[in-house]
């Protein structure tokens, strides 16, 4: 299996100069490129069957005639006799193999707002423990372009139609159901940050080092109290064992709006610009676009996920519109203490997400 995701180098250098002992090339399942994994689909694409559909449906209506609300929703209270063994092994899938996973085939033309949010955040609940996305602590999220302007400060890139850039999200994993595709574009790019760490390894080892420098990445305005407007953490971290990946060019830049943050070097700048280049090369990564009912989910700590810009429809009924969600996952890898600064409490299954202090978590349906 691994002979699929890996094109061989050769001559590979040593980086120079990091603060500890790192192998300058990852084999393992996440360290893939776009061009073999574009090839093998059926390693990381499932079609629920008739019989899956309505028992996903069936754990909803049950859910729903308790008349709980559905922030409260656990994976004991939404029981899935046949499924379940199919989320732990995405979940498995996401932190030891591939790093994502795409479901296709939930009938959303079908279902109710509310019977579609349950499903889903229903699914999360087997995967891992849904996390608050935002300041207004959304636990379901809207994925839409609601008319924010990108170069706002304070907008998140997905309020609008803009084209993303390469970037993990604060949680363990995303993930995201598609209830209307756009009329053109916002198609769905991933990257693995793992093989982009090799490439640089073997492209330009001298710039290795400066990913793991502390670098400010700005909050985009959700700031507590007590906290500055920006955290610092650097791209790449080493562990435990493990290589964890943080990033998002778009925040790091505006977070030299910041007098108090730490400018970025010269040479951190060619780093982070190898870094997105290596991300946006067609050989690197993958392109799919999600249709209604398909759900994607992605593990943020070896994957990078994108978007397209795109054109919406002209009537607001049928424009772009995808549900996401921010999981932390059981027995997952440790984190540094650095992720503390953005994550807030990194405890294993109960880290990431973003809480203020007047954040009051809760399920909008639309």
């Amino acid at each position: 299996m691994t002979g699929l995701f890996r094109t061989p180098k050769t001559g590979v250098n040593m980086a120079p100069n990091l603060p500890f002992d790192l192998p300058s090339r990852f084999e393992i399942p996440a360290a893939w490129y776009g061009t073999n994994m574009a090839n093998h689909s059926e390693l990381w694409t499932y079609h629920l069957t008739p019989p899956e559909v309505t028992e996903l449906k069936a754990a909803a209506d049950a859910f729903l005639y308790s008349e709980l609300d559905i922030g409260l929703l656990t994976a004991s209270a939404f029981e899935l006799p046949t499924l379940q063994q199919k989320f732990n092994d995405v979940r498995s899938e996401l932190k030891d193999g591939i790093g994502f996973h795409l479901i296709r085939g939930l009938p959303v033309d079908e279902l109710t707002p509310a019977q579609i949010a349950t499903v889903f955040c229903g699914i999360g609940t087997h995967i891992g423990a849904l996390r608050s996305q935002n300041a207004q602590g959304h636990m379901l999220g809207h994925v839409r372009d609601v008319g924010a302007d990108p170069q706002d400060h304070t907008t998140r890139i997905y309020q609008t139609n803009a084209r993303q850039t390469f970037h993990t999200d604060s949680s363990d994993a995303v993930a995201l159901l598609c209830l209307k595709d756009s009329m053109e574009g916002g198609n769905s790019l991933l990257a693995s940050s793992v093989t982009i760490y090799n490439e640089i390894a073997y492209q330009a080892p001298e710039l290795l080092p400066r990913l793991f420098d502390p670098i400010a990445t700005d909050r985009r305005g959700e700031v507590r109290v007590g906290q500055e407007p920006f955290f610092i953490i650097p791209v790449y971290s080493w562990h435990e064992g493990y290589l964890t990946s943080i990033y998002q060019r778009q925040y790091i830049n505006s977070a030299m709006r910041h007098k108090a943050a730490p400018r970025l070097t010269k040479d951190q700048t060619a780093a982070l610009d190898l870094h997105d280049a290596l991300a946006n090369d067609p050989a690197n990564h993958i392109e799919m676009r999600l249709k209604p009912g398909d759900m994607q989910f992605v593990y943020n700590h070896t994957m990078l996920h994108d978007r397209t810009g795109f054109k919406d429809w002209p009537n607001l009924a049928d424009r772009r519109h995808l549900l996401r969600l921010w999981l932390s996952l059981p027995e997952d890898r440790p984190l540094p203490e650095s992720f503390c600064q953005r994550y807030g409490d990194i405890t294993i299954g109960a880290r990431g997400g973003i809480v203020l202090e007047d954040t009051e978590l809760n399920v909008s349906l639309w």
